[in-house]
């Protein structure tokens, strides 16, 4: 065989290797079939089960939405969630049936909620602060002392706290309610920020201590505009628990005037008559929509400081 008719036959068989190769454009990769494997019966079965238990989660709440709407003698005889009609007149009649217009008592929780954040924002961030960037003698032992708090129910502290309060004159009055929180008695967000300004690298700090800022400016400048995931977090678990707060309202509101949500929620069941189910139902549809409102607004900032505060 000569030498012509090798290289014809080298180049025939190299032509098909070119013409394939000018069909894919440089610098792209070429497509892959991937064959996705069908669901397998567990996976659907598990979806259909967390879909029948979140069901069954939501549906008191559902149950009470609709019921809002129904007569109180269909109430407890008619579960179905879907009203046969429309009909306003328990939120009517329940906004307008106590001492006060309901409006009234939602103000109240409004203030006392507006007050207990802007407390636990300031006095545990300034506390958390201390514990994660100050060094002082006894500051394991007082760390300590404060994750102990956490583990002590509100019932052992409230009869000192009433004999306190009622000393300073402070019963039927939103300051047994709102002073401490400028306190830093709410450890747990205490607990929660330290651990957030412990993931902040300390050389922010001491770059600005060479530009000759103190502690006050570091953590007003620094560390709160870092902080704003946590802070989010303890102003939306601020709200969501002190607006559903009960025990502790009950204990030092007694004057109905002064009475929040929760408390005047209390006074359309009757213990030794008949309750307003329908009325108590519509306003506790009512003051449900605040929180949907909080949540629903704060939920990614809820979520990232969740979220970066235990990764740190």
């Amino acid at each position: 065989m000569t030498t012509e008719t090798r290289a014809t036959e080298t180049r025939t068989i190299e032509t098909p290797t070119t013409t394939t190769r000018a069909l894919v454009a440089p610098g792209t990769r070429r497509a892959r079939t991937t064959f996705r494997r069908p669901a397998s019966w567990r996976v659907v079965g598990k979806h259909v089960l967390l879909i029948v238990f979140g069901i069954a989660m939501i549906y008191p709440l559902l149950w009470m939405v609709a019921s809002s709407f129904k007569p109180d003698e269909i109430i407890f005889r008619d579960p179905s969630l879907i009203p046969s009609k429309l009909d306003f007149g328990n939120y009517i009649d329940g906004w307008n049936a106590l001492s006060r217009p309901f409006g009234h008592f939602i103000v109240n929780s409004l203030m006392v909620v507006l007050g207990s954040v802007i407390g636990n924002l300031i006095a545990c961030s300034l506390a958390a602060y201390a514990f994660a960037r100050l060094e002082f003698r006894t500051k394991n032992l007082w760390f300590a002392i404060m994750l102990v708090t956490i583990m002590l129910p509100i019932h052992v502290i409230i009869v000192p706290q009433y004999v306190l309060f009622a000393q300073l004159g402070w019963i039927n009055t939103f300051l047994p309610l709102i002073v401490p929180k400028f306190l830093a008695t709410d450890a747990f967000f205490i607990f929660l920020m330290v651990q957030f300004f412990r993931g902040i690298p300390k050389e922010l700090d001491e770059a600005a201590r060479i530009d000759g800022a103190g502690h006050i400016r570091i953590y007003w400048q620094i560390m709160l505009p870092l902080a704003v995931p946590a802070l989010a977090t303890t102003a939306i678990f601020t709200f969501i628990w002190t607006w559903n707060d009960f025990f502790s309202q009950l204990i030092f509101l007694t004057n109905p005037d002064n009475h929040t949500v929760t408390v005047a929620l209390r006074s359309f069941v009757d213990n030794t008559g008949e309750s307003s189910w329908g009325e108590l139902f519509a306003m506790s549809t009512v003051t449900l929509i605040p929180i949907f409102v909080v949540f629903l607004f704060g939920q990614k900032y809820l979520v990232r400081g969740i979220a970066t505060t235990g990764i740190k």
